[in-house]
């Protein structure tokens, strides 16, 4: 069986209600080049928007108008009163139905459907399989560009919805907590990849990598496939879990994962993730 929840939408569907009046789509794409010399630029995903989309979509810049300019870490969270202005600014707010999609993995997606549940907006999917399984497939691309007309959105705050650095160190050796590295097992064993300061990973954390969740296509694995995946590292509804990355983005397709398609209720992500843990000494790490 495949994956399916009212936060995940398929192409068909879509093509179906393009064009709806309450409709809002956004393609959410950045790209991250891996530098020699370690961790990644980030580059805005507008050039390949502004080459074709999906018709009707406007573009969400992560980085430069979703990020908080004052951090010196890449995409930190912003305070979430001036996230949730900015959100309403792009046409998000009560009576839209928003769609967001990405170019090449579904994880920018997923990271603003996370920012929207942390201001405590929740109608919102995620293309499943995104630009990548909508062109496979022949559809109609524009190279138009669309803004919708500002939105009113009031702020319910999920403050819990993401975690900072203490409470990862915190939930360390804790019973009733699993902390979930989303990265690539041999990043998580400090075998290789991409390393942001110190190899390895968050002392006592498991893995279950956002890139073993879809298939080629883009699209999520059948719910079968990812409730074991995540099973298999001792996930239980019971658990609070908290899952990080690099910089709090491919962490989100874990949680997107565990919240809207297998019911977990308490599931949190460390915005700041590897760039900020592996570069503080004082916070254990582990490799092997």
């Amino acid at each position: 069986m495949a994956a399916h929840s009212a936060a995940l939408i398929s192409t068909e569907e879509l093509a179906r209600r393009l064009g709806a009046p309450g409709l809002r789509l956004f393609d959410c794409t950045t790209y991250l080049r891996p530098r020699p010399e370690g961790g990644y630029n980030a580059e805005s995903g507008r050039a390949n928007y502004e080459a074709g989309h999906i018709p009707g979509a406007a573009f969400l810049d992560l980085g430069g108008e979703l990020s908080d300019t004052a951090s010196p870490l890449r995409f930190t969270l912003p305070p979430l009163d001036v996230l949730t202005r900015a959100f309403a600014a792009k046409g998000i707010g009560h009576g839209t139905f928003v769609v967001l999609y990405s170019h090449a993995t579904p994880n920018w997606a997923t990271r603003i459907w996370w920012m929207l549940r942390a201001v405590g907006f929740d109608d919102a999917a995620i293309l499943d399989g995104g630009l990548d399984k909508w062109k496979e497939e022949g559809r109609p691309l524009s190279t138009e560009s669309t803004t919708y007309p500002a939105a009113t959105l009031t702020l319910r705050r999920r403050p819990e919805i993401f975690v900072d650095k203490d409470a990862i160190k915190a939930a360390i050796g804790r019973k009733d907590t699993l902390t979930l590295n989303a990265l690539s097992h041999e990043q998580h064993k400090g075998a290789g990849g991409v390393v942001y300061g110190r190899a390895g990973r968050i002392a006592g954390s498991s893995c279950v990598p956002a890139a073993s969740l879809f298939g080629p296509d883009k699209t999520l694995k059948p719910l079968a496939e990812l409730r074991a995946a995540f099973e298999g590292v001792g996930t239980t509804p019971d658990k609070r879990i908290l899952v990080y990355c690099g910089g709090g983005i491919a962490a989100t397709l874990d949680a997107f994962v565990l919240t809207a398609l297998l019911g977990h209720r308490n599931v949190s992500v460390y915005d700041n993730s590897m760039q900020e843990w592996s570069n503080d000494a004082s916070l254990p790490m582990e490799t092997g």
